[in-house]
């Protein structure tokens, strides 16, 4: 296997400082050892105004054989074994090579240069070849991996014999990439990630850590990019487990950077070691108000929220729910002990939430037609979504007071302009009910992680806002005991979408 990289000199400096920066002396060959054979490190050229480091990898065959002894011809074709030894592994780019890269030039990966750290931070006009590389997708593949990370794309294909060309071409390309735009850091990422993923194999033990290195080395392009699935895919080896964590991951680096916040504060919906009180909406709102001190185990307002949510699914005949904010699933299990629900699907922010609610829900054991009816997806409500578009109902209950305030109009394009279910119920604690809570100290909320809380007339104002602008119409209901003086603990509005029964009438 063969790879070179080439720079030319820049105003900051001459074209060998690729030396310091690839932490190898332009004016000595180097070899290192590997468990599948010997890297070798040399430079071609090394003038001022030019200079290209090459990557030579000796692979033993046998070696590899050896490491992956027992697993020949499993399950394969009788031949299976043959394939050790007879293969493209010394002379296509594979993830052997990707290794190699990870070992040789670790540092450059990290953009660490004591020598030079300045030019390690900066762009280098870059030019990479790599003569033969396996790409299964052809060429237009590795123009839609690597054209949109700011490479100028050369992938030619390699026929299978120039004596006979009506054979075709080989499922080998020749590739050239340029730029001037990356450090040479991201250009050895975007290389140690998309040649296995190319290649479509790996060729040793797909750990779970290798989600770890797939994060570590995709920062900062991999959560964007166009083909993300298809990398994440192919990378961790097909292998469904590691790919739905990693995506999981990646989709919360994606919300943290959009929202300009760390990762650890979007994937807050529970706590490290939720306790089972209310729904993952912290103690203050399961704790019993001073006048029910006196009664005999009262109802717990998160049982009572679910039954009046509920309640209100039967009464529209609704068969497809949404629950959007569904935290640990205690709405999404009751959603399922009902067969009138044929499709629910389940949507929250935190990873760690969902994660829980499998465990709740039983999915790994669950039966073939139970598993069918639910799916438990990642997403924000920060963000239209075409997929949700067409459920008869969605239920947004303790979620809108976690939204900051200026996102609630994006909140609210999502649920009533994107997704646009026919019946929508929302639940949000009532601010005026919480002099009633005696653990709660006055002037703080329910749960550390509410933005606000509304008092009646507040979430009226809001509610009735928004049925104005979306065609919805809306009515109240209590939860929970209504006090004469402070109102519910819980406030609940429905919204029922004004437009089908207004044709339905035209109709008639």
């Amino acid at each position: 296997m063969f790879l070179t990289l080439t720079t030319t000199a820049t105003p900051d400096g001459p074209a060998t400082d690729l030396g310091f920066l690839l932490h190898k002396h332009p004016d000595r060959a180097q070899a290192f050892s590997t468990s599948f054979g010997t890297a070798h490190v040399l430079y071609p050229e090394a003038e001022d105004q030019r200079c290209t480091a090459a990557l030579l990898l000796e692979v033993d065959t046998a070696a590899l054989v050896r490491r992956n002894r027992g697993r020949a011809g499993r399950g394969g074709a009788p031949d299976a074994a043959l394939a050790h030894y007879v293969n493209d592994r010394p002379y296509a780019a594979s993830s052997l090579l990707a290794v190699a890269l990870s070992r040789v030039f670790s540092s450059a990966l990290r953009g660490v240069c004591p020598a030079r750290p300045e030019r390690a931070a900066r762009p280098l006009p870059l030019r990479v070849e790599v003569p033969a590389l396996p790409a299964r997708g052809g060429p237009d593949l590795v123009h839609r991996l690597f054209a949109p990370l700011g490479w100028t794309v050369t992938a030619e294909s390699v026929p299978l014999d120039t004596e006979f060309p009506q054979w075709g071409d080989s499922r080998y390309v020749r590739l050239v990439l340029e730029s001037g735009t990356l450090t040479l850091a991201e250009a050895l990422r975007h290389l140690y990630v998309l040649l296995p993923v190319l290649d479509d194999a790996k060729h040793y033990w797909v750990a779970p850590d290798e989600v770890d290195k797939l994060l570590r080395a995709g920062e900062g392009w991999l959560p964007g990019h166009p083909e993300q699935t298809l990398i994440t895919s192919r990378y961790l080896s097909r292998r469904r487990s590691l790919t739905r964590e990693a995506l999981h991951r990646l989709e919360l680096v994606r919300l943290a950077e959009s929202d300009d916040s760390e990762v650890e504060d979007v994937d807050n919906a529970v706590p490290a070691e939720p306790a089972d009180a209310a729904d993952g909406a912290g103690p203050a709102d399961a704790t019993v108000p001073a006048e029910a001190a006196e009664a005999e185990r009262p109802v717990p307002l998160a049982v009572l929220r679910r039954e009046a949510i509920l309640a209100v699914l039967r009464e529209r005949d609704a068969a497809r729910v949404l629950d959007l904010g569904c935290g640990e699933g205690h709405l999404v299990r009751e959603l399922l002990g009902e067969a009138r629900f044929t499709e629910i699907v389940g949507m929250d922010v935190s990873v760690r939430a969902l994660g829980i609610a499998a465990r709740r829900l039983r999915t790994d054991r669950m039966g073939e037609r139970q598993a069918a009816r639910l799916r438990l997806r990642q997403g924000s409500l920060a963000y239209a979504d075409t997929s949700l578009a067409g459920y008869d109902a969605a239920v947004l209950s303790e979620v809108v007071e976690h939204v900051d305030p200026p996102r609630l109009p994006a909140l609210e394009h999502a649920v009533f302009a994107a997704a646009r279910p026919r019946t929508v119920v929302v639940t949000t604690p009532n601010s005026e009910y919480n002099v009633r809570w005696e653990t709660l100290p006055a002037g703080h909320l329910r749960h550390r992680d509410h933005r606000f809380e509304w008092t009646r007339e507040e979430f009226r104002a809001w509610a009735g806002a928004v049925a104005a602008r979306h065609g919805y119409r809306v009515a109240y209901r209590p939860v929970g005991a209504d006090d004469p003086e402070v109102g519910p603990p819980t406030q609940m509005a429905v919204f029922d979408l004004t437009t089908p029964y207004e044709k339905e009438a035209k109709a008639a």
